[in-house]
């Protein structure tokens, strides 16, 4: 990323410029392990981070180092909920494994694909939606210019930001998000930030 330039860019925008001020420099930890990361966010979702992080745990203790798609496949569904995955959780990794085995989801070459063409492919994996797509796209390929206008914590970062009285609809964020373009993603990251429960986010 060229992290300075966006910034620099951003800091146009007095509400930002504050935001980054407070915040500091722009530091992203971006995920190499394409597959990895899609593993773990199947296996986080809609858990609280204490959980998802011994289920993780538990998880990669199943095998001598990361697995591969076609490892998970083989692994029995009684092993997978010895640490602590359900029924559905295993159904989702296994979708994943298994499109990648098939070909329907290229994982090695998605760094090649335009966002949008990002999202559709792995929005095919059951247990995977938008927004855990655009989260793919900032953290593990550091696209710039993602907006993940239905993210809650965006949301409520634009509305501290601009001190409005009301959480702001997705359509009003993508609205306001246009002057940030096309460093979007920098600018999710900064309001993200601004939001104290946020602040260890990578």
């Amino acid at each position: 990323m060229t992290d300075r330039k966006a910034v620099s860019f951003l800091k146009r925008d007095p509400k930002l410029a504050k935001i980054i001020e407070q915040v500091g420099d722009y530091k992203i930890r971006k995920r190499n392990n394409h597959f990895a990361t899609l593993v773990e966010s199947i296996i986080s979702q809609q858990l609280a981070s204490s959980a998802a992080e011994a289920i993780l745990r538990r998880f990669r203790k199943l095998y001598p180092k990361f697995p591969k798609p076609v490892q998970i496949l083989k692994t029995k569904d009684s092993m997978l909920r010895s640490a602590g995955l359900s029924k559905m959780k295993i159904g989702y990794l296994k979708d994943l494994a298994r499109k990648i085995e098939d070909g329907q989801i290229k994982i090695k070459t998605l760094s090649k694909m335009n966002d949008d063409e990002i999202i559709l492919q792995l929005t095919q994996v059951k247990g995977i939606g938008r927004w855990t797509a655009e989260m793919f796209l900032i953290f593990s390929l550091g696209r710039e210019d993602v907006f993940p206008v239905g993210d809650l914590g965006l949301r409520k970062g634009v509305q501290m930001a601009f001190s409005l009285p009301e959480l702001p609809k997705p359509k009003d964020v993508e609205q306001i998000g246009m002057r940030w373009k096309p460093y979007r993603s920098v600018a999710t990251w900064y309001l993200w930030k601004s939001l104290q429960k946020f602040d260890k986010i990578g």
